[in-house]
């Protein structure tokens, strides 16, 4: 497939994805198809490392569902969900959201089904949907209450309250917040970080995370010694894990 509303490009072990759709950068079902291929060939490339994703310009990292597409409010946006990838669970190398504008709706929705999100100065996120007579359900009303206090995420979802980039670091949503100009060389800053750490260890760290965040933490525990968990029993019996810990040893 070629692409018509992103661009990809691969530098060293980064996998960079933009979103590329002027003026607002929304989403419909032929980007929503590119974007799930391109997260696909990320997941599938040994090479790559981690993935950047951001939008083109300084206004909009995306708006989210493009309104004026007159697709129905249920079609078929592909095996990856709206934006190709809020509905992906098998991907296990990280993925960063370089937030360069507004995050709306959609927009903000694919932000949160990175691993880590880092934003402009000026960016800001909000949920409009109820405004419009429907619901954030390409995740928003799932992953949003877990990351911030659950009243913020329903103020935010009942009213389209606007969060700023700052409002969002100091409640953790963002590990980062830079000039504009800063943004792109932040993002790689921190996926080149994340290229040191093994690779079996990160795929361990978001399966574990995946399968237990509704659990407490008993029940957590219980499921990660039930062998059940495949990619964390194989980073424990993992060369890495072997060496790792005897280096360990022998520098304590």
């Amino acid at each position: 497939m070629q692409d018509t509303y992103i661009k990809t490009e691969k530098h060293g072990a980064v996998y960079q994805i933009t979103i590329d759709r002027p003026k607002a950068n929304a989403i419909n079902v032929d980007m929503s198809l590119e974007l799930y291929h391109a997260f696909m060939d990320f997941h599938q490339d040994n090479a790559m490392k981690a993935a950047v994703i951001t939008g083109s310009g300084e206004k909009f990292f995306s708006a989210g569902w493009d309104l004026k597409s007159e697709e129905p409010i249920d079609a078929d946006y592909g095996p990856g969900g709206f934006a190709g990838l809020t509905e992906v669970y098998h991907v296990q190398k990280p993925i960063i959201a370089a937030v360069n504008g507004m995050a709306v709706g959609g927009g903000f929705e694919l932000a949160l089904a990175c691993d880590i999100i880092v934003a402009a100065d000026h960016a800001e996120f909000f949920l409009p949907e109820a405004m419009v007579g429907i619901i954030p359900d390409a995740g928003g009303v799932l992953r949003l209450p877990k990351y911030l206090p659950q009243k913020l995420a329903m103020d935010m979802m009942l009213t389209g309250r606007r969060l700023s980039a700052e409002e969002g670091l100091h409640h953790g949503l963002l590990k980062n917040v830079t000039s504009f100009d800063e943004l792109l060389p932040e993002a790689y800053r921190i996926a080149e970080q994340l290229t040191k750490s093994a690779p079996l260890s990160i795929a361990a760290i978001k399966e574990v995370v995946q399968y237990t965040a509704h659990l407490p933490v008993e029940e957590g525990f219980a499921l990660m010694r039930s062998g059940e968990l495949e990619t964390y029993q194989k980073m424990l019996q993992s060369e890495d894990a072997i060496e790792g810990s005897k280096a360990f040893s022998v520098a304590s």
